[in-house]
């Protein structure tokens, strides 16, 4: 019933990393956090770094983070509880789903996957503007545009939605790693099934070595001494959005898998009777001491009473566009632990405080380093740690370990458990093979069409899509179906209804597969502008001609002729769909004529009563000014410019088919059918319906 119900709500595009927030939320971590932040939740954020709370409505203020904000009337008595709350945790949209939103009847939104997948209702939404600066100013406290979290924030829209959620499923990532993420009363319940009667909680952000394991072990031995009878340690791995050059979350997992399984027989094992790992879904936003907090308020939600807490937590290095930290800590790595001692609202979380531990060579343990012989203890650093994982280091002799580690290419043996070390080395030595999970990012189908046959994963540069019953999706394909008269076309669908995966046919590669388009940087390329109301693709054996000038002088973009099917319900990438036409839109797209057939499949439920453009907007009013919007503004989001329109008013059906038309036949040209050769254009044409034999 709830996802029936979403269907009919306004989509709000979510990205990855808002997902990951949605985890956060919906399955309790930022507890008692109902949502994503109204504004004036938002503001105590920022300011105190923790929220007034009345869980028991003493000041008539039970429902003052559930309500829309006010800011003329506030309650004669302020909440009485305060509670530990550090991180912002919003929601962005721009000003189309803003439009989207206010123009609706419901009073409720359902949140859409980057793939096109629901899985929340946010209800009683409140918008307000995105104050992006001050959010990062006072969030970090630092000015470095260059911080991989800030960028984010400023990628997003200008505008912020809060509101309470409902998860419609549990969120999985079909990754492998799901077994490994449990929520917060199924962490509970596992500490009281290993008899806890405390739990410390143990970050984890790079495989653990057997310098961690020592912290792990001795923090559980310094609990019992405090009069514990069964401490269990949380190993709790960071699974979230993480900055592009951290070990991915795969890697630290299955290290950690072999930690576990490593047990107390070796000096870099745990002992898995007396720990439970389990990943936290929360991203990582590196702002040193203002996150920190919000790491150890978070396993507190989840039952843990200690967190252990090393030198500069949540930290890292300024980048070359920081102000005044290029290239060195943006935070002073005493000062995390320092705010985190004294946080408002943290309750009764104490901390352990990490000690600095060196690999002893006489016994090959890491531990405390004896001042009286400091000859036999060795620092190994994370940079050298990776420097030997990429040169692929074997174990040292146990009874000769070399002073110069890198020369002798070898790790001593008690540094890390060795089916972990392997893990390692594999991953340094392969780092570029694409073949890991940098952080939880939901594995999905593509939603293809049965006849279509899939290569590599879905979501990266190395996905393609190729029909069963064509050799090519562009040139095989009828331009027409046969039984149906012109206005009736072959339509074939790159992106599903409310998918923002920029799908497009390749021209250029063998068959004319569908891939993902990419970004300047290589990166899979995503619409950002919001959820697309419409079905994408385009009309095979069109082109749009470079040659073919507009009455502006603008050329054809190259492509295919394109397509918005603008129908209720979502086509699978690579179907190929009988869509009358109902006329069309010239986009002007950075100097190319880039025209938009707009068409309603024949199995849509209404197209018996939509011919053209006038039965459009009768049938579905605000269709055309939406698609306007979206095909002048949707790069805005990209922080490009708006496009332009040739003229505000879509075609008639009979001129669109005369653009169909010319477009065919300049098709005709390119396979060397028509009236005229063309030549340079760096196409793969030989299938059948082209040059092929």
């Amino acid at each position: 019933a709830k996802m029936a119900e979403a269907e009919t709500l306004p989509k709000v595009l979510i990205t990855d990393l808002d997902l990951n927030w949605l985890q956060v939320i919906g399955e309790g971590w930022a507890s008692p956090l109902k949502g994503f932040m109204r504004e004036g939740t938002l503001l105590e954020v920022l300011h105190f770094n923790s929220i007034l709370v009345d869980p028991f409505n003493l000041t008539d203020n039970k429902d003052i983070h559930t309500s829309t904000t006010n800011f003329e009337h506030f309650k004669p008595y302020r909440p009485p509880h305060r509670v530990s709350m550090s991180v912002p945790i919003t929601l962005a949209c721009t000003s189309y789903t803003k439009t989207a939103i206010e123009s609706s009847p419901h009073n409720a939104v359902a949140l859409t996957t980057q793939m096109g997948n629901i899985v929340a209702i946010l209800r009683n939404p409140e918008i307000y503007p995105n104050r992006k600066e001050e959010i990062v100013t006072r969030m970090f406290g630092v000015i470095d545009m260059g911080h991989p979290y800030i960028k984010e924030i400023y990628k997003g829209g200008d505008y912020l939605i809060g509101g309470e959620v409902e998860l419609l499923d549990r969120i999985r990532y079909n990754d492998g790693l799901d077994q490994w993420r449990k929520t917060t009363k199924e962490l509970m319940e596992e500490f009281k099934d290993k008899g806890a009667d405390t739990v410390y909680a143990f970050q984890t952000r790079n495989p653990t070595h057997a310098g961690h394991a020592y912290l792990m072990r001795s923090a559980g031995e310094n609990l019992k001494r405090q009069g514990f009878q069964n401490p269990v340690l949380w190993l709790s791995p960071l699974g979230g959005w993480t900055k592009e050059d951290d070990v991915p979350l795969d890697v630290r997992v299955k290290q950690h898998e072999e930690v576990l399984n490593s047990g107390l027989e070796h000096p870099g094992g745990l002992d898995p009777a007396k720990t439970v790992m389990a990943i936290w879904p929360a991203p990582m936003v590196y702002a040193g001491p203002t996150e920190v907090q919000f790491h150890a308020k978070s396993r507190r939600s989840a039952g843990a009473s200690y967190f252990v807490v090393g030198r500069d937590p949540a930290g890292m290095k300024g980048s070359s566009l920081a102000v005044a930290h290029k290239d060195d800590d943006l935070y002073d790595g005493d000062h995390g632990r320092y705010v985190l001692q004294n946080s408002p609202g943290i309750g009764s979380m104490k901390m352990l405080s990490f000690v600095k531990v060196m690999y002893d060579i006489t016994d090959n343990v890491m531990k405390i380093p004896d001042e009286s012989r400091m000859d036999d203890f060795i620092s190994i650093s994370g940079s050298k740690m990776r420097l030997l994982a990429r040169n692929g280091a074997v174990p040292c002799s146990p009874t000769n370990i070399p002073t110069d580690l890198v020369e002798a290419n070898c790790v001593p043996s008690g540094f890390m458990v060795p089916k972990g070390w392997d893990i390692v080395v594999d991953y340094y030595r392969n780092i570029d093979a694409g073949r890991w999970i940098p952080w939880s990012r939901p594995n999905v189908d593509p939603g293809a069409c049965y006849n279509t046959q899939s290569e590599g994963k879905f979501g990266t540069m190395e996905f393609s899509l190729k029909s069963k019953n064509y050799d090519s999706f562009w040139h095989d394909i009828p331009i027409r179906p046969s039984e149906h008269g012109e206005e009736i076309v072959n339509f074939v669908t790159e992106i599903p209804l409310h998918m923002t995966a920029k799908m497009e046919v390749q021209k250029t590669i063998r068959g004319n597969p569908i891939a993902q388009d990419s970004n300047s940087d290589g990166s899979p390329r995503y619409y950002t502008y919001g959820t697309p109301f419409f079905n994408y693709g385009f009309i095979p054996q069109t082109w749009e001609d470079p040659e073919l000038k507009d009455s502006l002088g603008n050329g054809g973009d190259n492509d295919p002729l394109d397509v918005m099917e603008i129908g209720s319900e979502r086509i699978n990438m690579g179907s190929i769909k009988q869509c009358r036409v109902l006329g069309h839109l010239e986009l002007i797209d950075e100097g190319e004529m880039d025209n938009k057939i707009i068409c309603i499949s024949l199995e849509d439920k209404d197209a018996d009563r939509i011919h053209s453009m006038d039965d459009l907007e009768r049938v579905k009013p605000g269709t055309v000014d939406n698609l306007r919007d979206w095909l002048t503004r949707y790069k805005t989001s990209d922080g490009k410019p708006e496009n332009a329109l040739a003229r505000e008013t879509p075609t008639s059906v009979s001129e669109a088919l005369e653009l169909i038309n010319e477009t065919h036949l300049r098709w005709k040209n390119l396979c060397g059918k028509g009236s005229s050769t063309v030549s340079d254009h760096g196409f793969w044409l030989d299938s059948p319906g082209c040059k092929g034999i």
